[in-house]
């Protein structure tokens, strides 16, 4: 879900120039900046001013998002000498966290699930976490705020919940056609979960990883759905809405709502996203028992713990450790040049988790095809964002005071017929220390707003970001996340008495984080297109992270450096973690 999705005052809104956050060429987050721009180790280690050990690795993963420290963290437990090199003073990528004044903010992805469940149904990143035998505690909930144009209520998850909100706000016709849409899809959740994304390898010993392995669960799962449900497989590769459509489902409600939730999912509408990716978070989401959970000390206790798995197998990470150049010689990723000039070899593969346009951006233009260079080019992108981090008392606002029964995460839907993918239309907000208090100093509460991936960059396209007029269209641009923050708070919510204050545009993106022209990702839209493969036209450089498959999110980015992990180990190495795991 892109409240990615997954990240995340007394003081004046800051300019670009003045946002307290470090650069980075890399990673897609947005960093405290620390005191020193030196290479630094961190977490369970002691740090060191320089890249740990010798200046060479099997494996050097360029960039600490989810999907890199996934991959490096599976390759060090497939006992491969492994490196992670991060420009940022801190890791994580988009997931981060980051403190200011005693607050702890996220970055990027707040609303997670399935970090608790285990066997071959379990989300990719409990799979990775608990490869590498680590957990992580969190508060479990299973509701949201959702204000749309109809009214505002409390949307549960489960199997009956959502049905008493369509009667109230929607219709009788609605609560038929989403009944209608639960019994097509929920049979095809059995092939959509049947085969766990730990098995897949980006060669051919994925007919031993994966399809020999699981062929007895895949064919129980065909013989459970039945003849429709075995007919409509297929499906799973193709659009949702063409599930949609072939269900003749009509009212504005159900597909305003489903493309809401493509749109937080995966960054498109129900029409461009996989039927696979839908059905997965439909039987997530309204089963029996379910519910979300939040990391408790926030999303960065995800990377916290990644990062003490890939240490605990002897795997390296270095901070402040910009990567300037992916060395290629006599036609092989042979390694990284860093900012300051060193050279760090790579004896097996380089494995870059940045999007494909940085990726790009790395590498020597006549080593690659035209064919590679034009299809990256060509790709298109996801918008970008608008951030609003607030910090703020709990207690002392106005007379009012804020709403007793705030919750964690809310959704705010001006108009169904701009579409949620229009911009200053949909805002997510977040207030993790309702759940997990210790975000903030006693008494007082952390806040992410944010515009999900629709900001445009061509408002924001040549700026200084020193002048008056770049100051005016950043306080325009942010008052609709402060008006739905009003709004999900109560009247008592007063943004002026808040303690810290910082407001990120696209022009953030694209200067602190190094993002070509700030985007979430590629807008790949299923039926018209594929997020590419993990292997490169150059030899011995792999990618991992969003712009490969399965795509954008926490869960499919987790999947993406897990593939790149197996594809770099021998059959029987992979097939002996899966035994180790029990799936």
């Amino acid at each position: 879900m892109a409240v990615s999705p997954s990240h995340q005052l007394g003081l004046p809104l800051f300019p670009c120039s003045k946002y307290p956050f470090s650069r980075t060429t890399r990673s897609s987050s947005l960093v405290p900046r620390c005191s020193s721009n030196t290479p630094t180790s961190i977490s369970v280690k002691p740090p060191t001013k320089t890249v740990p050990g010798k200046p060479e690795a099997d494996v050097v993963v360029v960039g600490s998002g989810i999907g890199g420290l996934c991959c490096a963290g599976l390759l060090a437990r497939y006992n491969q000498d492994v490196l992670v090199l991060e420009s940022h003073d801190l890791p994580g990528g988009a997931a981060h966290s980051f403190e200011i004044k005693g607050y702890k903010f996220d970055s990027g992805p707040s609303l997670f699930s399935g970090f608790q469940s285990r066997g071959p149904q379990a989300n990719p990143l409990a799979q990775v976490l608990d490869a590498l035998g680590e957990s992580i505690p969190c508060a479990k909930y299973d509701s949201w705020m959702v204000y749309i144009p109809e009214g505002e209520f409390l949307s549960r998850i489960g199997p009956t919940e959502f049905y008493k909100d369509l009667e109230q706000y929607a219709s009788q016709n609605a609560v038929r056609e989403w009944k209608k849409l639960l019994d097509a899809i929920l049979p095809l959740s059995a092939a959509a979960m049947a085969l766990p994304p730990l098995s897949i390898r980006g060669d051919l010993g994925v007919l031993s990883t994966a399809a020999t392995r699981y062929a007895p669960s895949l064919l129980k799962s065909f013989i459970g759905m039945g003849l429709q449900g075995a007919f409509g497989a297929p499906k799973l590769l193709r659009p949702f809405s063409e599930i949609m459509d072939s269900l003749e489902l009509k009212d504005p409600f159900i597909r305003n709502w489903v493309d809401l939730l493509a749109f937080l999912l995966a960054g498109v509408k129900s029409n461009g996203i996989l039927s696979a990716e839908m059905i997965y978070m439909f039987a997530e989401w309204y089963k029996p028992g379910c519910t979300l959970e939040y990391p408790l000390n926030g999303s960065g206790a995800v990377i916290d713990a990644l990062v003490r798995g890939l240490q605990k197998f002897g795997g390296r990470i270095s901070l402040g450790s910009h990567v300037e150049k992916i060395i290629v010689e006599n036609g092989k990723a042979t390694g990284v040049k860093l900012k300051g000039g060193q050279f760090i070899r790579a004896k097996k593969a380089v494995v870059s988790n940045a999007s494909m346009w940085d990726t790009l951006n790395l590498l020597p233009k006549d080593q690659l095809p035209m064919s590679y260079v034009d299809r990256v080019k060509m790709t298109p992108q996801c918008e970008s964002f608008m951030h609003l981090h607030l910090g703020f008392d709990a207690e002392h606002h106005d007379v009012q005071g804020l709403r007793e029964d705030l919750g964690i995460h809310h959704i705010v839907v001006n108009e169904w017929e701009r579409g949620v993918d229009a911009d200053q239309n949909v805002v997510l907000i977040s207030v993790p220390s309702v759940l997990s208090p210790n975000l903030a100093p006693p008494g007082k509460h952390v806040l992410h707003a944010y515009t999900p991936g629709t900001e445009p960059f061509e408002l924001w396209e040549g700026l200084d970001r020193r002048s008056a007029e770049y100051k005016k269209l950043k306080a325009e641009r942010s008052e609709v996340m402060w008006r739905a923050v009003e709004r999900a708070l109560g009247s008592g919510f007063n943004r002026d008495k808040c303690e810290v204050k910082l407001v990120g545009t696209p022009l953030t993106h694209q200067r602190f984080l190094r993002r070509n022209r700030g985007t979430y990702g590629p807008a790949i839209q299923a039926g018209q297109g594929s997020f590419p493969g993990h292997s490169t036209p150059i030899p011995q450089l792999y990618c991992c992270g969003d712009s490969t498959f399965p795509g954008i999110g926490v869960p499919a980015v987790a999947a993406s450096g897990a593939i790149v992990a197996n594809t770099l180990v021998s059959v029987s190495q992979h097939s002996q973690l899966l035994d180790a795991i029990g799936i």
